[in-house]
């Protein structure tokens, strides 16, 4: 059985025993401590999990967004498939990682983390930009897997083999500033900003140089999406919130956005575990839309 967007505790248990092709991946974090999540990896992981660190292997490290053709030179592979805070890599960049820890394109991919999935839903999201569908976030994460019973362990892991992932065609839509600015608030675009009340509305702004909200912008922090026990709340209740915030609107027309498009992933999976379907990620978020001052900005 393939998993796509959700998996429990009990069916990851399931899956490991059955020994079908597997790798798990542990992607805890902290925006304010970077070295936390691998000090948390570190403590306690599920055994066999490799560490996605969100700053050194999710994000790229430097450069403009890339080049549109289809064949890279070995610069254009390291430039970045975004702007913002935590600009994405390339799809080429991503597949070498990939690669380099072992991980297949006949492989499940389980994602999880310890922060109600805020940072895990950003390798979930990449490996279906990158064409591979069978990448499903561990309901509830770490906290859940060991509420089963799920063993753990400690310290560093086994080296992987080196396997050779191969990109498919992407399987979700990236959407850019320019892609936002045009479709500004026009009816085949409805923007869901992630972020904090407070932020949203510009009342506060800890983290980039200009408060506020893209224009239009609809608001859903994205921790409304998980419920008292740690774990996305049923589909009916996320199907009834959502349907509630869209107020009519075409949910296929949602792009979503939060400070550096990492806590924006929580909102996007909801919806398609509510049936909504497919959604566009601003993967450049706030953070690169305000990095134009001719881009205009909406408080309150």
């Amino acid at each position: 059985m393939t998993y796509t967007t959700l998996i429990s505790a009990t069916e990851l248990q399931t899956l490991i025993a059955s020994g079908a092709p597997l790798m798990v991946f542990d992607c805890s974090f902290d925006l304010m401590q970077s070295s936390a999540g691998a000090q948390q990896y570190d403590q306690a992981h599920i055994p066999g999990a490799v560490y996605a660190d969100l700053n050194e292997n999710l994000s790229a490290k430097h450069g403009v967004p890339g080049a549109s053709g289809t064949v890279l030179t070995a610069q254009e592979a390291d430039m970045p498939a975004s702007g913002g805070r935590h600009p994405l890599p390339s799809r080429e960049r991503f597949a070498i990682w990939l690669s380099s820890v072992g991980f297949a394109n006949g492989m499940q991919a389980v994602v999880y983390d310890r922060q109600g999935a805020n940072y895990c839903g950003r390798l979930w999201w990449m490996l279906k930009w990158a064409g591979h569908d069978a990448v499903a976030v561990l309901d509830g994460g770490l906290q859940a897997w060991q509420a089963a019973g799920g063993a753990v362990a400690s310290g560093e892991d086994p080296a992987h083999f080196q396997s050779n992932f191969e990109l498919k065609e992407p399987l979700r839509r990236l959407a850019t500033a320019s892609d936002v600015l045009v479709s500004l608030q026009q009816p085949g675009q409805t923007v869901v900003d992630a972020r904090a009340a407070p932020r949203y509305r510009g009342e506060v702004e800890p983290l980039d140089p200009v408060a506020g909200h893209i224009p239009g912008a609809l608001n859903r922090p994205f921790v409304e999406n998980i419920g008292p026990d740690g774990k996305f709340k049923p589909a009916a209740v996320l199907r009834a919130e959502f349907d509630a915030l869209l107020a009519g609107r075409d949910p296929a027309s949602v792009v979503h956005q939060c400070g550096s498009g990492v806590s924006a992933l929580p909102n996007l999976i909801a919806m398609e575990v509510a049936g909504l379907g497919k959604t566009s990620l601003f993967a450049g978020s706030w953070s690169e839309w305000v990095s134009d001052s001719s881009r205009p900005v909406e408080r309150g």
